[in-house]
């Protein structure tokens, strides 16, 4: 996890804001839902991300801990 994963979920929910704004220009629903269903899964994607960073941070914890570090 890390950087890179931050920034392509930025960028996936930044596309997901456009097909939704490009949706609402054009009154075309179905594309409008399609970017606010980009813009979930780029937000869970990040919380996942930012999940398993927490949790890896709490092992490295742990590690230093076990190890006197």
């Amino acid at each position: 996890m890390g950087v890179a994963d931050d920034a392509k979920n930025k960028a996936e929910e930044l596309k997901g804001r456009g097909k939704e704004a490009a949706g609402d220009l054009t009154d075309n629903k179905d594309l409008k839902d399609e970017g606010r269903g980009d813009q979930g899964v780029a937000q869970g994607k990040q919380k996942v991300t930012e999940a398993a960073d927490k949790v890896k941070g709490k092992v490295d914890d742990v590690k230093d801990k076990l190890t006197g570090n």
